[in-house]
């Protein structure tokens, strides 16, 4: 059945937007479970600290061991969001909660890669405790790294000599959307190793309790209280509200408990559940909100949550091909455009069914990005180069036209951010060519769909 011929139907799954949207045709002819493979291991190049032994990119090496020492914690791990070297908890925080996700609702079709997954899914939440870890003193650290002086260089994570100053949001200094989506994504982790992990989920799931009764206590966006640190990188421009819903729907699902879905009745007109329901991503929540709580409706719970799937119904119908929608514009060869970049997180496109014939996941395919803006990547590894590549000394690489001498595999790239489909494989060009943790992420669910089902 051609794309534009799929009828609009109940939305069981935010990851079904992506089914939709990439489902592939008789022409097509992908390893999907090859790509998925590959984007499993991309997070394994974006890891902070002291790398395990089964690390894989063997040309990554640790980097930021010392992360929270000026502020007496320990910060070390978790994952850098994109190309640079910084730990946005924000980000990081949704990558987590996507990845969780991915997992709870496809883990069954991830065959082997399932092990992989759970992997990515724990080295985001071992440090999501640690950020967490003075929590009970009204505290939770949200940044490592001071993004202006990390932006003036081009170092390897493992070079770093920039200044890794430790943020925070506390009482006088709230974060609402950045302690709710790290609520979110605690409480997602819960269920996956729930049956796994009986300690490590109860442990996930208790500390998602404290860290959402903080940021529904104390209210107010993050980008307000750490402006100069976070703007405009990730400034919330979408507003806290729908971080609190979502965090509420993740521990209502995993706990069952009544307190969280009358939360959720009682908040959702004062926090807008139905607002803005035209795009999902790390920074607008509400069409995830929606389809979430949906299932609830779905498997005869709560009529209650009616409104929610309606909701969920009309984000989905209006995003599919073919129907006219003034929020929803496709390039000429096929790829959903929103405002800003990184359209690839919003793809058979992904892989290559484009007018360039390019897959924009690196190492898969013949034809795929080479000079992705990225600092580990475009760097000669410590293995080749094992001197010390100052800050500035980085820039002949970043200018370099050669391709980058290591692979991030799997990566994601921004992909073509105009309506030609035209991509510069250049490193300058960081919304087109920089990859992002939450690219991937959601896409992990959906490949691992494809290769059980294709």
């Amino acid at each position: 059945m051609a794309p534009n011929a799929i009828s609009c139907a109940p939305a069981f799954r935010i990851l079904a937007i992506l089914l939709l949207l990439t489902r592939p045709s008789a022409a097509t002819a992908h390893d999907y479970h090859d790509a998925l493979r590959k984007s499993i291991l991309f997070f394994e190049g974006q890891r902070s600290g002291r790398l395990p032994p089964d690390q894989r990119l063997r040309w990554r090496h640790d980097s930021a061991l010392h992360d929270g020492a000026t502020a007496g914690v320990d910060l070390t791990g978790g994952y850098y969001d994109a190309g640079d070297n910084i730990k946005f908890g924000f980000p990081m925080a949704f990558t987590t909660t996507m990845l969780a996700w991915s997992v709870i609702d496809f883990g069954r079709s991830m065959g082997p890669e399932l092990g992989n997954a759970l992997k990515a899914v724990r080295w985001g939440t071992d440090y999501l405790l640690k950020a967490t870890s003075k929590i009970g003193s009204g505290v939770v650290f949200v940044q490592v790294g001071d993004p202006l002086s990390d932006h003036n260089c081009w170092e390897r994570p493992e070079d770093m000599d920039t200044l890794r100053t430790v943020y925070k949001v506390d009482g006088s200094h709230p974060g609402s959307d950045v302690a709710g989506e790290t609520a979110a994504a605690l409480a997602a982790a819960s269920i996956v190793f729930r049956s796994r992990d009986t300690a490590y989920s109860r442990l996930l799931l208790n500390r998602a309790v404290t860290v959402f009764r903080f940021a529904d206590r104390h209210r107010g966006a993050y980008s307000n209280s750490l402006h100069k640190a976070v703007c405009p990188f990730y400034c919330d421009v979408n507003g806290y509200q729908d971080e609190l819903l979502w965090a509420a729907a993740w521990l209502h699902k995993a706990s069952r408990r009544r307190q969280y879905r009358e939360y959720i009745v009682r908040n959702e007109v004062v926090l807008r559940a139905g607002d803005t329901i035209n795009e999902f991503g790390w920074d607008n929540k509400h069409a995830g909100i929606n389809v979430l709580i949906s299932k609830e409706v779905l498997m005869g719970r709560a009529n209650y949550f009616a409104s929610f799937k309606q909701n969920a119904d009309g984000f989905i119908c209006s995003i599919l091909p073919g129907i006219s929608h003034p929020q929803v514009q496709y390039s000429p060869g096929g790829l959903i455009f929103k405002a800003g970049g990184s359209n690839m997180q919003h793809v058979d496109y992904i892989l290559g069914d484009n007018p360039l014939g390019m897959s924009y996941m690196v190492g898969y395919g013949a034809h795929y990005p080479q000079r992705i803006h990225h600092r580990a990547s475009s760097l000669p590894s410590v293995a080749v180069h094992p001197a010390h590549i100052g800050c500035k000394a980085g820039s002949r690489y970043f200018l370099s036209p050669n391709p980058n001498p290591n692979v991030l595999v799997g990566a994601v790239v921004g992909g073509p951010n105009n309506n030609t489909d035209a991509f510069p494989d250049s490193r300058p060009f960081f919304q087109e060519t920089e990859p992002t943790t939450y690219i991937n992420a959601p896409l992990v669910g959906l490949l691992a769909f494809f290769s059980a089902h294709s």
